[in-house]
């Protein structure tokens, strides 16, 4: 629908509704779906058929400006951090509107024609000021000032809608229908198996969380674990996780950066999980480095962590959202890339298991049980944080559901000029499932 902008460009204030229908219909001209506009003056637009998928309603007069200006769904996603935009209706659809925005193009012409329209429209209600920020400005050390913005936001907020063994990781689905609880269990024991922990061994869970997998290994599998996270919150709770299951002496947690661990410290097994997306690209090598050092000689290390579809952590619409409001260190890499990158590290790469459906069920899981605590969660972290994790891991939802997002568990042992101790064949991951059930 192409309309002529060149018009009508002064306006009394009965018609600046109308200017900003014109803004909005030419905007979202060509946008494939159907939704209703919602205005501050309570006009509204209809986008697309009858049948609507959601409703935008944008109380503020600044939104249509940042459109114009920068066509960023970032600022968009920020309007509705800050109230300017509020989503009725299906918020999955709703998130559609960022690959719209992102290949949207504006001749110049009508660029400024349209700016011209949305200014005298600012004159009607001031909008958000506007904010430049540039990309990596803050500094980062990947360190514990980081790990603490995301981490250490409350513990009672993540029990909204973790499982009850407070696992922040992909959960592992024997079939979609399966409850969190259980497919969290099973993703702690599928570790274990592949690890092939064995009574007595040495065992270390760098970035441990709220402590489960340490307590669950030597609960189950009769290791020494030792856990270290940068997170006080998370130290903390795991203290008294070890205390309440009666595990003091077999399980240690150490508020701790992997890169302080002593040089004399040596393990016969080394896990990750969910941790090594913070630990930055350009460190990558040194991380991988560090792990070999710790391990023994044919020592098994089990990577479990999130990537990408495209090389590099550039500037593009997710890493700045997730830089700037969620994961201030974050940044994600190919598997390809990781895995070459464990290569360099003098390990030998004995299996990779994808898991990105397991993932799209765990944050769809996440995403339910926060929306249905939504009252519990803004007492607790305001309804800012409420809307930026709604909206967060809703997106990661649908990354996972269209494959730009991947998660795979990468098992490798430390070179020994020998065999790796691993069996022939995976069948012992499978086998002897009475086991695990006797572990439920």
């Amino acid at each position: 629908m192409e309309m002529d902008l060149d018009q009508n460009l002064q306006f009394d204030n009965s018609d600046r509704h109308i200017a900003a229908q014109q803004i909005l219909s030419y905007l979202f001209s060509d946008y494939l779906g159907s939704f209703v506009i919602h205005l501050w003056n309570d006009s509204k637009l209809r986008i697309g058929n009858d049948l609507s998928e959601f409703t935008l309603k944008i109380k503020d007069a600044g939104v249509l400006r940042d459109l114009i200006l920068f066509r960023d769904p970032v600022r968009l996603a920020e309007a509705y951090f800050d109230g300017a935009i509020e989503v009725d209706g299906d918020f999955n659809a709703a998130l559609g509107l960022r690959h719209y925005l992102e290949d949207l193009k504006l001749p110049l012409g009508k660029k400024l024609i349209l700016l011209m329209k949305v200014l005298f429209l600012n004159k009607y209600k001031a909008g958000r000021p506007i904010e430049f920020v540039r990309d990596g400005e803050a500094a980062r050390d990947n360190g514990k000032e980081t790990i603490a913005f995301h981490y250490d936001i409350s513990n009672d907020f993540y029990r909204l809608w973790l499982d009850d063994r407070m696992v922040y990781s992909c959960a592992y689905f024997e079939h979609p229908q399966q409850n969190l609880e259980q497919a969290q269990c099973n993703k702690l024991d599928h570790i274990c198996r592949k690890l092939r922990l064995q009574p007595g061994e040495n065992f270390l869970d760098i970035g441990c969380g709220w402590g489960a997998l340490v307590c669950w290994a030597a609960k189950h599998y009769g290791v020494r674990a030792h856990g270290i996270t940068l997170s006080q919150s998370q130290y903390e709770h795991a203290l008294e996780e070890v205390k309440r299951q009666h595990l003091q002496g077999r399980v240690s947690i150490e508020l701790r950066d992997y890169r302080e661990l002593p040089r004399s410290a040596s393990y016969d097994k080394v896990s990750s999980i969910g941790m090594f997306e913070h630990v930055g690209i350009k460190n990558l090598p040194g991380y991988f480095s560090i792990v070999n050092r710790l391990l023994k000689p044919n020592g098994l290390f089990l990577n479990h962590g999130i990537t990408t579809d495209e090389s590099g952590w550039g500037n593009c619409v997710s890493s700045r959202f997730i830089n700037r409001h969620v994961f201030p260190d974050g940044e994600l890499e190919t598997v390809s890339v990781i895995q070459s990158l464990m290569e360099d590290a003098d390990f030998e790469i004995s299996d990779v298991e994808g898991l990105r459906p397991h993932y799209a069920l765990t944050l769809r899981h996440w995403v339910h049980r926060l929306e249905k605590n939504y009252e519990k969660a803004i007492r607790l972290v305001g309804e800012r944080n409420y809307r930026i994790w709604r909206l967060y891991m809703t997106g990661c939802a649908l990354q996972f559901e269209q494959g730009q997002t991947g998660i795979y568990q990468i098992l490798a042992v430390r070179k020994n000029n020998s065999f790796s101790p691993l069996p022939l064949t995976r069948r012992d991951l499978y086998e002897d499932r009475d086991h695990y059930s006797s572990l439920l």
